[in-house]
């Protein structure tokens, strides 16, 4: 038998071993059966590659600045421009498909640093307990009294204005963090009832071993749920403070920026199109993130709804 055969053989089975792989995974399987799941992570793949697309293809500079003189004013959607164009005679096409990269860059930025800080947080209250965990809790259980944006509103102000959209990642990832929190909490302290992890501390396994290698690992489903739920939430929270004033500085390609100008300036004028697509994407990204958060919960455990939410 010559060795290209071989390898062909090889390569077949290891490929056939991770497809039966795949299919002997509850999780994977569930999620793959679930339709609405696949609608979502195919909405996100899409926004990704426009994202990605985006930042490589665009100059951020051309599409920030004011087009008049160059490009038709308030333009309506056509072939040449398919999104119309704005005030400032920009075409809204690429600063909406840029948008995407600014959503997809910050909501990533936020949702991973709040989930560090809150798993962080929430495994240390529930592995040393008592006052660490009071200490630890009551000051999430403060953060958690508040409305979420009102929060996030009160902490921008904080941040300087040249910061721009990365002081509304700062705080989103303080107002996320105690969510995160208390749902890792619970389920620390469930894996911490298990006698391996007492076996584990009396063969002399130090703290942060036992945090890391045994706690952590059994924690990553409410995690991974948690984590793509807030996604969506991230990003439909960075285009409030922008839309409020408090996220992206003027002439910024973001989503919510643009429904600003588009409310303040387009819909009393009949310029629809100014708030309608920057709308649409934002509408349909946060519908992504949504659907395939809610299968992953239900493909890991249906009981886990209760503990999420």
């Amino acid at each position: 038998m010559s060795t290209e055969t071989l390898r062909d053989g090889e390569a077949e089975t290891a490929s056939r071993g991770l497809v039966d792989r795949i299919r002997a995974s509850p999780f994977l399987s569930q999620l793959l059966s679930n339709r609405l799941a696949l609608a979502g992570l195919a909405i996100i793949i899409a926004m990704l590659v426009i994202a990605v697309y985006a930042r490589l293809t665009l100059d951020l500079e051309v599409i920030s600045r004011s087009q008049l003189g160059t490009n038709p004013n308030r333009a309506a959607p056509s072939l040449e421009y398919p999104f119309g164009t704005d005030g400032q005679a920009r075409a809204l096409l690429p600063r909406v498909a840029y948008g995407a990269w600014y959503a997809m860059l910050f909501g990533t930025v936020t949702v991973g640093a709040s989930t560090v800080l809150g798993v962080g947080l929430g495994i240390v209250a529930a592995y040393y307990g008592d006052i660490t965990d009071n200490v630890i809790m009551r000051t999430m259980d403060v953060l958690l009294a508040f409305p979420s944006l009102l929060l996030a509103l009160a902490l921008v102000s904080i941040f300087p204005d040249e910061l721009g959209l990365w002081r509304a990642v700062a705080a989103l990832t303080l107002v996320y963090t105690p969510r995160f929190a208390r749902v890792v909490r619970g389920a620390a302290l469930t894996v911490l009832e298990n006698e391996y992890i007492d076996a584990t501390v009396a063969l002399g396994a130090t703290d942060p071993r036992v945090l890391v290698k045994h706690v952590l690992p059994n924690c990553l489903a409410p995690i991974t749920v948690q984590s793509t739920l807030n996604f969506g939430l991230a990003i439909i929270d960075l285009a409030a403070l922008s839309f409020l004033g408090f996220g992206a500085s003027a002439g910024t390609p973001s989503w919510g920026l643009m429904l600003s100008n588009g409310v303040s300036q387009g819909l009393l004028t009949g310029v629809w199109w100014w708030s309608f697509f920057p709308g649409l994407f934002l509408a349909l990204t946060v519908l992504g993130f949504n659907l395939l958060g809610d299968g992953m919960r239900d493909a890991l455990d249906p009981r886990m709804r209760e503990a999420v939410d």
